[in-house]
C-alpha cells in the first residue's frame, strides 16, 4: 500500500510540480553538462507563467528538430529497472522528444548577428554573454530574426554544438518555437552533486533598454492626441474671461462692471466739445486720457 501512495505521489509531482530531465548532449554545455539531470518547474505554467529572455527551458520538439531514435529493447528483467530510471529523471525516455535551450528573444524582438563586436543583439542591444562555451563564438551564423507574437528564439550555451533556432531558419517562423510546446523552466542542475547550481537568468538580460526599444508608440500618440484637445480648451477658456461682456449688460458711457456712469460723460457729447470721445465698439469705456 505504501508503495502504491509513493508511486501515486511521485506521478503527481512529476506530471504538475517539478520534473528531473537527463540530458544527454552537449549543446548546453557548460551551463549544463552531458549526463547532468535538471529539475524543471512544471508548475507555474499552470498559473499563467510564460517564458522570458536568459531563461533555460525544456520544450517539446517542434517538429523536425530530433530526428527519430532507434532503439533496441533492453535485456529481459531490465525493461522495468529502466522504465523506473526513466521516471525519476535518472535516464532518458525513448519515446519524448524534449529539447532544452536558453530564450534569446520572445514574441516582438528582433534578435540578430552580429554587432561589430560580434555580439547578438536584441532589439539593437548587445548581449554581454560570459556563460557560452569557452572559446565559441556569439554566433557563426550571421541572421536577423523578429519574433513573432506567441513564439520564442532559442539557442544552446555551446553555440558551435547546438542545432537551435539558426539551424531551422529555413522552416515556417524562422527557427522559432510555440511558446505552447515549452514544458517548463529548468531551475536546479540537481545531479551530480558536485555540480549542483541554480540556472538564474544572467544579468545582461535584465537590461530595460531590451524591452524598452520594444514598446508600442501607440499610448504617446494617444496622449498627445488627448493633450492637444485639452489645450484649445484651456485657450478658449482664456479667451472668454478676456470678452468684454455682452452688450445689453453696459450702456455708452458706463464703467464696465459698475453700473455707474463715467466721470467723462463722452459719448454723445457735441461734435465740438473737447470731452468728446467716437462712440464705437468701445463706447462704454472711459476714454483713457483726460482733459487738456
Amino acid at each position: 500500500m505504501l508503495a502504491v501512495i509513493a508511486l501515486a505521489l511521485a506521478l503527481l509531482i512529476k506530471t504538475f510540480l517539478v520534473q528531473a530531465f537527463y540530458i544527454p548532449s552537449g549543446s548546453m554545455e557548460h551551463t549544463i553538462d552531458v549526463g547532468d539531470r535538471v529539475l524543471v518547474d512544471k508548475f507555474s505554467p499552470w498559473f499563467g507563467w510564460t517564458p522570458e529572455r536568459g531563461q533555460v527551458v525544456v520544450f517539446k520538439d517542434p517538429g523536425g528538430w530530433l530526428g527519430k531514435k532507434e532503439t533496441d529493447d533492453p535485456p529481459p528483467g531490465l525493461k522495468q529497472f529502466k522504465q523506473g530510471l526513466v521516471f525519476v529523471g535518472m535516464l532518458p525516455s525513448d519515446d519524448e522528444q524534449d529539447l532544452i535551450k536558453r530564450v534569446i528573444g520572445v514574441g516582438g524582438d528582433t534578435v540578430a548577428c552580429c554587432d561589430p563586436s560580434g555580439r547578438i543583439t536584441v532589439n539593437g542591444v548587445p548581449l554581454d554573454e560570459p556563460y557560452l562555451y569557452k572559446g565559441n563564438a556569439p554566433s557563426e551564423k550571421r541572421f536577423s530574426v523578429t519574433v513573432p507574437k506567441g513564439r520564442l528564439w532559442v539557442m544552446g550555451d555551446h553555440r558551435g554544438d547546438s542545432a537551435d533556432s539558426r539551424a531551422h531558419m529555413d522552416r515556417p517562423y524562422q527557427g522559432t518555437i510555440p511558446v505552447d510546446d515549452v514544458v517548463g523552466r529548468a531551475v536546479l542542475v540537481a545531479w551530480p552533486f558536485g555540480r549542483a547550481h541554480r540556472l538564474p537568468v544572467p544579468d545582461t538580460f535584465g537590461n530595460k533598454a531590451l524591452s524598452v526599444a520594444i514598446l508600442p508608440p501607440t499610448p504617446v500618440v494617444m496622449g498627445m492626441v488627448g493633450a492637444v484637445p485639452l489645450v484649445l480648451l484651456r485657450r478658449r477658456v482664456r479667451s472668454r474671461r478676456r470678452m468684454p461682456a455682452p452688450w445689453g449688460r453696459h450702456r455708452p458711457g458706463d464703467v464696465r462692471g459698475t453700473g455707474r456712469k463715467s466721470s467723462r460723460q463722452s459719448c454723445g457729447q457735441p461734435v465740438d466739445s473737447p470731452d468728446r470721445v467716437p462712440c464705437g465698439l468701445h463706447g462704454y469705456e472711459e476714454a483713457p486720457w483726460g482733459k487738456s
